[in-house]
């Protein structure tokens, strides 16, 4: 036994010193017992999460505890990190998170932890590891419905299923900038970019495999901003309640996929809402209300906001007693109403209001109105309205003493006031001619006070006014032509009546118009910007201001007129003014001084509203006149009515067939022609323009061919003509007043033939018509032949027929119409005369009575023929009378 008890005591001794030099040795190695344990590790989207517990050994440690941790990616460390544990937080529940560049889905993560105390290792360590996806599933890209921050580096990964073959990663759209394609695994890629804005709509990350499969496979993700409040603003309306408002700056672009969630002092959750007036602004005011008892002094309000990609606080400060701003007022009524005040009450909601000092503002059919402040103000007069007039009112309000903002409008409420007389009537004059135009014009709905029923012209001369002349004008017409001797100044009335009465009178006195009187000379003048400027000198005679009147200056155009202070010396006249401005149509403006008696005329203008181009073909008449070498071109003066702009000159442009074009302007709008001078000969065409301030208008051509030698012979012809004519008319004046001078050179009387030889002589052979010649037979005697004369014959009924049976009598052989020789004075000259009663046959072997008479013609003397020495003794006297009376009496002288 007892040798047992040794053994035993040995052994334990042994077992003391083998485990103190354990200790020994794990001191001298610094290996320590203490360590984490109960490691968890969870994901959360990219985020890692770790959480763990010290075993009993680090209970008695009074030193802190240092964990060391690292993270591996497909057994690859890609990020180490150590905590500290403090003596006092040892035996408490410690965690750490880590958030990875790539979706956890995208490859397998593993936690590793181990621990040190001064310096000394623990043997104890704990490792959890996180398994991808396989790329079993529907899903292949990764993050699915992801919200990232714009302008973040973020990565998306594709698992490709086994048997496919990966061929690459994209994002859709322009979205992203500075992408790369990375594998990470035999089947696992990832896609690594920088993201740019996208509004309020997800991006498609997209995934293509190779052939022959050719799939593809997505994500949809978001990208936005955290949220962007401002400009916080707390107030009370009800003295019951606080209501913030703020401002929202940029918008999130991600408000689908993650709103915006709101708190105020990080215990009221607030819903968004908007606030009414600006319910379409996407930076306007949003409020937050929540029950609060106000009381004075101020008071810190924080308003807390944030989304999945961040968290912004904002805060205020404020007393709300001085930050009321009122609720609209109801219940509104109108009562009292007459022709021009009416009585306004309302009521208040909120009972506190009555406690308060207030200013209230009245809006009246779009005038403003305030009011003196008043505790519990709720009513008011309303004054100077106008008569027969429809108004619409509301009411707003706020404290005096501490101006914060207007309360809310209340309801518009509507009442009519009743009717009154109408003003008076603005009253001008129209000289049209001999006669002057009474023109007023018509009243509007603030001035007639009701429905016009009839106007009143009255008037006298200035000398009698006891002498009244009326009228009764129709309501629809606002001018009356004055019947009266315009050669006095006379007072002209005008009154307008309605129901309820006569406006008060509005006189103007009418100048004499006198005939001879010289116009007034007219300036020119430009419209601006839809109207006209114009100014001028004060006169000493506008002891009641100056009148402005306008008027179309072509045409009998209606007239517009605008009075002014006696101060005033300009005015604007625009279109907005006046309706009857027309860009395009010439005005005539007239500026008078207004006198006590009758208006003074100062200055006259004409000018367009407007200048606007003219139209083409402005010169209807044109025409040319050719004067040489030079084109005079002309046309009638330009009317009135088709100038839409002022002329200021004229250009005539000249261009031959080769197109070289010579250009003559004039600077004086009264031109009616323009010349182009030293023209070649060609065809031209001849445009005339006009110069106006919006460029060259009316264009108007003509075309002519300049030839000078056809020029020159048709004027030498006409010339050579009409030199002719005079010299014709010259010698037809002249030879009718000496025409029987004439007549006594070129033909003069021949003498009666002594025939009293021939006529006792005995009948020869030779032919009774033919004298011989007396130089070859001298002492011969011409024989005469016998006439007879056959009873019961008409004489003086002879025929045609007959006539020229005479004539044809034959002539003898060997005739010769020789030249007779009246130079002898023995030989008396013997005219030659027909008979058509002598019937005595020819002589002659080879005549017949039907043959032709022929004559042989020589370069000498030839008497008239037989057929017109038959007509000329016809026309003087029956032939045969007279030869019978010849014969009688010749036959009486022989015997």
């Amino acid at each position: 036994m007892r040798i047992g008890r040794i053994k035993m005591i040995m052994w334990c001794f042994l077992f003391l010193i083998l485990f103190s030099l354990s200790e020994q040795d794990g001191q001298q190695t610094g290996v320590s017992q203490c360590g984490p344990q109960n490691l968890i590790v969870r994901s959360l989207d990219q985020m890692l999460l770790a959480e763990w517990k010290d075993n009993a050994s680090c209970l008695t440690l009074n030193e802190p505890i240092l964990y060391k941790m690292a993270v591996l990616i497909e057994n690859k460390e890609v990020y180490s990190d150590e905590v500290s544990v403090t003596p006092g937080d040892i035996g408490s529940t410690h965690s750490w998170n880590w958030t990875s560049h790539m979706p956890l889905q995208c490859a397998s993560h593993t936690f590793r932890l181990k621990s040190q105390i001064n310096s000394q290792m623990s043997l104890l360590e704990q490792e959890n590891t996180l398994r991808g996806e396989t790329g079993s599933g529907l899903e292949k890209v990764f993050p699915q419905d992801a919200v990232l921050e714009v302008g973040s580096m973020a990565t998306f990964c594709c698992i490709v299923p086994d048997g496919e073959q990966f061929d690459k990663m994209y994002l859709s759209g322009s979205t992203g900038r500075n992408m790369s394609t990375t594998q990470i695994s035999e089947q696992r890629y990832t896609l690594t970019v920088q993201l740019e804005e996208v509004w309020d709509r997800c991006v498609d990350v997209l995934c293509e495999t190779k052939e022959p499969t050719k799939r593809q496979y997505g994500s949809c993700v978001y990208v936005g901003y955290p949220p962007d409040v401002r400009d916080l603003q707390c107030e009370t309306r009800d003295l019951e309640s606080v209501e913030c408002l703020w401002k929202e700056g940029r918008d999130t672009m991600v408000k689908v996929k993650s709103p915006t969630v709101y708190q105020l002092n990080e215990r009221w959750s607030c819903m968004l809402r908007y606030h009414k007036e600006n319910t379409c602004d996407s930076k306007s005011n949003r409020t937050c209300k929540k029950k609060f008892k106000v009381e004075g002094g101020k008071k810190n309000w924080t308003l807390t906001a944030w989304n999945k990609l961040g968290k912004v606080e904002i805060q205020d400060a404020a007393d709300l007693t001085k930050r009321v701003h009122m609720l609209a007022p109801h219940e509104l009524t109108v009562a009292d109403v007459n022709a021009r005040n009416a009585s306004l009450t309302w009521r208040w909601r909120v009972q506190q209001y009555s406690n308060l000092d207030l200013t209230c503002q009245i809006n009246i059919t779009h005038t403003q109105r305030y009011m003196e402040h008043g505790v519990g103000l709720n009513a008011t007069v309303l004054i100077n309205l106008r008569p027969n007039w429809k108004y619409k009112v509301k009411v707003r309000c706020r404290t005096a003493q501490h101006f914060w903002k207007w309360g809310d409008w209340s309801q518009s409420v509507t009442f009519h006031t009743e009717g009154d007389v109408p003003d008076a009537l603005d009253v001008w004059m129209k000289k049209e001619e001999n006669q002057t135009v009474i023109v007023w014009k018509m009243p509007l709905d603030k001035q007639s006070h009701g429905d016009i029923t009839e106007y009143e012209v009255t008037w006298a001369t200035t000398g009698d006014l006891n002498q009244l002349n009326k009228t009764r004008v129709h309501p629809s017409v606002h001018r009356y032509t004055l019947c009266a001797d315009t050669s006095g100044e006379h007072v002209v009335t005008v009154t307008a009546r309605n129901k309820h009465g006569s406006s008060p009178p509005s006189n103007i006195t009418i100048p004499v118009i006198s005939p001879n009187k010289t116009s007034m000379n007219t300036s020119w003048i430009t419209g601006s910007n839809g109207g006209f400027n114009l100014s001028w000198f004060g006169s000493p005679k506008a002891s009641c201001g100056y009148i402005v009147d306008w008027v179309p200056a072509v045409g009998d155009g209606p007239v517009d007129w605008q009075k002014l202070r006696p101060s005033q010396t300009s005015i604007r006249i625009t279109s907005i003014s006046s309706e009857n401005l027309v860009d395009g149509l010439r005005y005539s403006l007239s500026i008078y001084a207004c006198t006590q008696t009758s208006p003074v005329l100062l200055e006259k203008k004409e000018g367009y509203i407007s200048e606007t181009r003219i139209q083409e073909n402005l010169f209807n008449s044109l025409k040319f006149k050719w004067n040489g070498a030079d084109v005079e071109i002309s046309w009638d003066p330009v009317p009135l009515k088709q100038q839409s702009a002022f002329i200021r000159g004229y250009v005539l442009y000249c261009q031959d067939k080769s197109s070289h074009s010579i250009r003559v302007t004039s600077d004086n709008p009264e031109d009616t022609s323009l010349t182009a001078k030293n023209l070649k000969i060609s065809s031209y065409t001849f445009t005339v323009v006009a110069r106006t301030a919006v460029g060259e208008c009316g264009n108007t051509s003509i075309t002519a061919a300049l030839n000078f030698q056809t020029d020159s012979f048709i004027k030498t012809f006409f010339i050579s003509l009409g030199a002719v004519s005079i010299l014709l008319l010259l010698i037809t004046v002249l030879c009718y007043r000496h025409w029987s001078c004439i007549k006594q050179k070129v033909y003069p009387q021949i003498p009666k033939p002594d025939m009293t030889d021939w006529l006792t002589s005995s009948v020869t052979n030779v032919h009774p018509y033919l004298l011989k010649d007396s130089s070859h037979h001298a002492e011969e005697h011409m024989d005469i032949p016998q006439l007879l004369y056959k009873s019961g014959e008409p004489l003086n009924n002879n025929t045609h027929r007959k006539q020229m049976a005479l004539i044809s009598s034959q002539t003898p052989q060997g005739y010769q119409n020789l030249h007779l020789d009246t130079s002898n004075p023995n030989i008396p000259s013997l005219p030659v005369f027909s008979n058509p009663m002598y019937n005595l046959p020819m002589l002659g072997e080879d005549r017949t009575p039907t043959s032709e008479l022929k004559l042989q013609v020589k370069n000498e003397y030839q008497p008239q023929s037989l057929a017109e020495i038959f007509r000329q003794n016809q026309t003087d006297q029956d032939p045969i009378s007279f030869v019978s009376e010849y014969i009688m009496t010749r036959h009486n002288e022989t015997t």
